[in-house]
């Protein structure tokens, strides 16, 4: 009897010290991330993140879209898979091309057996159908083309899906993604569906403009970062790497910084880190209102709210941002 109990204790001993395994998929939070991967280099750090936190997200997949910034569609397709293979994810994470165009311009052709952007509304469409009682997180970090035209296809996704959008200097004017296309904007402000704003703010406290990393802490925390590849990939400023964290050096080392110490803020990365942990930045809730003319047009009477994040904790989301690239999970 001795013999047995001191078997099972040690058995369950060895059990507790097991390295913790991921999240099963139905636990984690699903997520289809938007992005105009080519535009900067916020969204690249983004893209790692997100995979890097795979015990967290069960990533559905990438979708692109063009902003005025990093060329066309493709060019976008080309640097989300560029840092999807750098993760050590090639042929693991789909990256879906969308759109070109803005919503005004393909709205009214999405009957059509081929319109501007087809295969990521469609995507997004089949993988929020698919959503029951947890909702599909869309992250848009772009324009919200892809998505207003998806909920325009097929209005029914409206209930099975939360969009957490990084964009707009709300209350204030501006800001690159609102104004890449406002008739995306509206069309969601628009339509009853769950959506929230995580603010940029420039060159405010408030926003996610002060998530910043600076060159220094960069060449300092990134170098050999995330899984080594045996396969070089050509990064987009010529040279080759084999890990997301030395190329993660050199997009910072081909961009204009600013401040001192010179810095570039990681909006999208931020983004990603608040749906992950909310506590790390605070919330209020607003009537849903309109952005006609470059202006915000109040609705205090509209009975539709979104939510508006601002006061980005800046010191636990890097911490946790480079926590990740040094702990990685990346298991699909």
């Amino acid at each position: 009897m001795k013999f047995l109990f001191y078997t099972l204790l040690a058995a369950t001993l060895l059990v507790g010290c097991r390295p913790k395994e991921s999240q099963p998929v139905e636990k984690r939070m699903k997520v289809i991330l938007d992005t105009d991967a080519n535009n900067e280099l916020d969204d690249q750090h983004a893209i790692a993140y997100l995979l890097f936190n795979a015990d967290i997200f069960h990533i559905e997949g990438i979708t692109v879209n063009r902003t005025r910034g990093g060329g066309d569609v493709d060019k976008q397709a080309e640097e989300a898979e560029r840092v999807v293979t750098l993760c050590g994810l090639v042929d693991k994470i789909a990256v879906i091309k969308g759109a070109n165009g803005n919503f005004n311009e393909i709205k009214d052709k999405l009957d059509s057996s081929s319109f501007d952007g087809q295969t990521a509304v469609n995507f997004i469409i089949e993988k929020s159908l698919q959503a029951s009682e947890d909702k599909l997180i869309l992250l848009p970090i772009g324009k919200l083309t892809n998505i207003a035209l998806a909920l325009k296809k097929e209005p029914a996704i409206a209930s099975r899906v939360r969009i957490v959008w990084l964009g707009s200097n709300y209350p204030e004017s501006g800001e690159y993604n609102l104004e890449n296309d406002t008739t995306a904007l509206n069309f969601i402000l628009s339509t009853e569906v769950p959506f929230e704003m995580v603010t940029v703010r420039y060159g405010k406290p408030s926003g996610t403009d002060a998530v910043r990393a600076s060159l220094d802490e960069i060449r300092k925390r990134m170098p050999g970062k995330g899984p080594h590849l045996e396969t070089p990939v050509q990064g987009r400023h010529e040279k080759q790497f084999t890990s997301f964290g030395d190329y993660s050096v050199d997009l910072f080392e081909h961009i204009d910084l600013h401040g001192d110490p010179p810095s570039r803020a990681l909006f999208d990365m931020a983004a990603v880190a608040i749906v992950k942990n909310a506590t790390w930045a605070d919330t209020v809730r607003v009537p849903a209102p309109l952005y006609i003319n470059n202006e915000w047009i109040e609705r205090p009477g509209n009975k539709r709210s979104i939510l508006i994040w601002e006061n980005f904790k800046k010191d636990n989301i890097m911490h946790d941002f480079y926590n990740r690239m040094e702990h990685y999970q990346v298991n699909p």
